[in-house]
């Protein structure tokens, strides 16, 4: 056997050799404390002369950077659309965001929408709630369209761009959008009507609209509403009594359409959803900027209205990402990538039956219409709370066909409902067990600390080991992405500027007026109050 290598002696030492921290004694150049040895980051051609003192990442570097792996402290970069167009790391540009509230499921969702406007995609927020992305898309100079009661209308039968593209358009390519316009109406009517009656309306019922549409497009002249539509059922036309089946009988045909006549005019008149749709779009949508529908004007406590909303939303919005497809196909216009977010989706979900269906005929094209998507919801509780078993298995489909799923802190009760659909090894459910842990308090600051798992997730892509990844934020996102401004008063309980330092510190640099215009919300135009001033306007 070979004997151990000694170390070398230091004859100035007398023959002594030196100990693991060093020599001791003064002048020794002992350390308590061995720092860590400084790291560069640079690409094969920039250190290629370092070899053998460089070492290759594990995590992809292709997409937007989102923060650092927290086991390496490499550099981390992701989004599904790089994933699946540059990495081919997935085959479906979609993701699914799960976590407890306060984690950071809008932050990471901002960083790639902001990442990948860089990249030339554009954000397309359906339905903002609280709102999050609000500022964010102001400060990409994109374009925010408002909707609430007495604060915007969406009209569910405007086609959009989809009748002046059709101008532009011909033969089959013509055919195709009218036909999209079309069916996308139907299923927003019918959508309405179910969270109306909390059940979908019957087989009947769906034909007689369809004719309805029908008869309402080659009958009006501009864009009608849902007013017309209820007139068209009313004054009952020879072409909607045959798909009745009223057999020549008036009267009978009066006790058919009773209901699908009595949900209309609730729809119509302001009942328990609202004028928003019952009148033109205020805000028509444009397709060259990213956009965001703020929809926070919405209380929490009127859950049909939300869901009935942020549902239209994403119709309206996926039927204007059709039109701007068929035009570049054709050559008219140029292509453009979109990237969709669909946050709280448990609340459509869980307004009425069967529309996890309408849903789902939403989002299950996005791939071929060159579309990057988010889905956002709280946990797998949210998506099978649903009363039909059918319901929650198509809600369990949307996670399953996501081409990545982010996952943040989630209690241990989720960790069953995640493995039938996500693998994940008992170490990466402890992970996400322990981010959700609540925060501690700080005695020195009187005030308590951030939670343990707020910028922490999980990215798992199928079976694959999942990677765990901190997002950083600079200074300005940290400004941009602050959603407790309402909190920031001063002691007479008028709201506060605040600027976020680099560092993450907060100072106080003005404060706003009570009397500013900005702070009170718009007015209701239909509600306008004229002055009498004695002359007749």
């Amino acid at each position: 056997m070979s004997q151990k290598q000694k170390k070398p002696v230091d004859p100035s030492k007398r023959g002594k050799r030196p100990m693991p921290r060093g020599w001791p004694g003064p002048g020794g150049g002992y350390s308590t404390y061995l720092q860590a040895a400084p790291e560069w980051r640079g690409t094969t051609v920039q250190v290629c002369g370092m070899w053998p003192f460089a070492a290759g990442t594990g995590s992809p570097m292709v997409g937007v950077p989102i923060g650092r792996n927290i086991l390496s402290g490499a550099t981390m970069c992701c989004d599904p659309i790089s994933w699946f167009m540059r990495a081919k790391l997935i085959s479906n540009p979609s993701m699914f965001v799960l976590g407890k509230p306060g984690l950071g499921k809008s932050t990471i969702t901002r960083r790639m929408a902001l990442g990948l406007a860089g990249y030339g995609v554009m954000p397309l927020v359906l339905g903002d709630l609280k709102p999050d992305y609000k500022d964010l898309i102001e400060a990409l100079g994109g374009q925010v369209i408002q909707l609430g009661r007495g604060r915007g209308h969406l009209n569910v039968l405007d086609p959009g761009e989809s009748r002046e593209a059709a101008l532009r358009l011909t033969g089959k390519a013509r055919e195709a959008i009218q036909a999209d316009a079309h069916g996308r109406r139907q299923t927003m009517v019918s959508a309405l009507i179910s969270i109306m009656r909390s059940q979908p309306p019957n087989d009947r019922e769906e034909t007689i609209l369809d004719e309805a549409l029908k008869v309402l497009d080659e009958r009006f002249q501009g864009t009608p509403v849902l007013r017309d539509l209820l007139q068209v059922v009313q004054d009952a036309p020879d072409r909607v009594r045959n798909v009745a089946l009223d057999r020549g009988s008036l009267d009978r045909y009066r006790q058919i359409t009773e209901g699908l006549e009595a949900s209309l005019i609730g729809l119509v008149g302001g009942g328990r959803l609202g004028e928003i749709f019952s009148e033109q779009t205020d805000n028509p949508m444009q397709l060259d900027r990213p956009v965001v529908f703020d929809v926070s004007n919405i209380d929490d406590s009127e859950t049909s209205l939300q869901a009935a909303v942020l549902l239209a939303c994403w119709s309206y919005g996926f039927g204007a990402v059709a039109v701007s497809q068929a035009l570049a196909d054709a050559g008219l216009e140029p292509r453009r990538h979109y990237f969709v977010i669909l946050d709280e989706l448990w609340r459509v979900l869980r307004a009425g039956s069967g529309l996890v269906d309408r849903v789902d005929a939403l989002t299950r094209l996005n791939r071929q219409r060159g579309v990057g998507m988010a889905m956002i919801s709280h946990t797998m509780s949210d998506l099978l709370a649903l009363q039909n078993p059918e319901d929650r298995m198509k809600a369990k489909g949307f996670v399953e066909r996501s081409g990545m799923v982010i996952c943040g802190g989630l209690p241990r009760a989720e960790m069953e409902n995640l493995t039938e659909v996500v693998p994940m090894s008992q170490e990466e459910q402890n992970m996400l067990i322990g981010w959700q842990d609540p925060p501690a308090w700080d005695p020195a600051t009187g005030q308590e600390a951030a939670p343990p798992g707020r910028g922490n997730f999980l990215v798992k892509v199928g079976g694959r080991p999942g990677i765990p990844v901190h997002v950083g934020l600079t200074s300005v996102e940290r400004e941009i992405n602050d959603t407790n401004k309402l909190w920031k008063t001063g002691e007479d309980g008028k709201p506060l500027k605040v600027e976020v330092a680099p560092d993450g510190s907060e100072a106080v640099v003005g404060e706003y007026s009570l009397d500013d215009p900005a702070m009170l919300p718009p007015p209701d135009p239909t509600t306008r109050v004229v002055a009498r001033t004695g002359v007749d306007e």
